[in-house]
């Protein structure tokens, strides 16, 4: 067996080790860890085939990012899920029913799914002077680089719609205000008050 293989075979049995941890783990911090095990594993994969610029993604915004959002989400919310699974029975029968929904479509799709006429397995080998980062950077930004700019304007929207819809402005909170502080004059901004000798305010 070559270090390759046995490279793969280990990162591909902890990545659904870990996988399989996620939805059987009871606790939510636990499967979130496994969850960035599985992510880390993913990326291992990606790297055996080349593919360094997607493993460093996965590492960057999925690890990074999502799985740790994740898992201080759940860690701030203190979620009492023993509540939460108090009716988890009366919602099985029709989950079992979804599941074998998608069981069914996926064994559609994989049984009927053949190739075209005149196309092949076969991936054409890139060159080996360009890196995988440079090759996706060329594609991008050349054949979908519309789509790319529409994708990034829709995450825009997005989070822009996000920021709206949880704002909450409270009634008794004090706000600055540029324009305002910007026209207020000397007259607005403090009193003279004579006060006769002996007597306080």
């Amino acid at each position: 067996m070559s270090l390759a293989a046995l490279f793969f075979y280990l990162f591909a049995g902890v990545a659904v080790a870990s996988a399989f941890m996620v939805i059987a783990s009871r606790n939510p911090v636990h499967s979130v860890l496994f969850l960035i095990l599985a992510f880390v594993n993913a990326a291992g994969l990606f790297i055996l085939i080349g593919a360094e610029y997607l493993a460093m993604l996965l590492v960057v915004v999925y690890v990074g990012a999502v799985a740790v959002l994740f898992l201080f989400v759940v860690m701030m919310l203190d979620v009492d899920f023993v509540e939460l699974r108090q009716g988890f029975l009366q919602y099985l029968p029709v989950g079992v029913l979804i599941g074998l929904v998608f069981l069914a479509e996926l064994v559609l799709v994989f049984g009927s799914w053949t190739f075209g006429q005149g196309v092949t397995g076969a991936v054409a080998a890139a060159p080996s002077d360009v890196t995988n980062a440079v090759q996706i950077g060329r594609v991008l930004y050349t054949d979908y680089v519309y789509f790319f700019q529409a994708a990034a304007m829709i995450l825009l929207v997005a989070m822009i719609g996000a920021i709206v819809l949880t704002l909450r402005h409270k009634p008794n909170v004090k706000r600055q205000s540029i324009p305002v502080q910007n026209a207020r004059t000397k007259q607005m901004a403090m009193d003279v008050v004579k006060v006769p000798s002996g007597k306080g305010l």
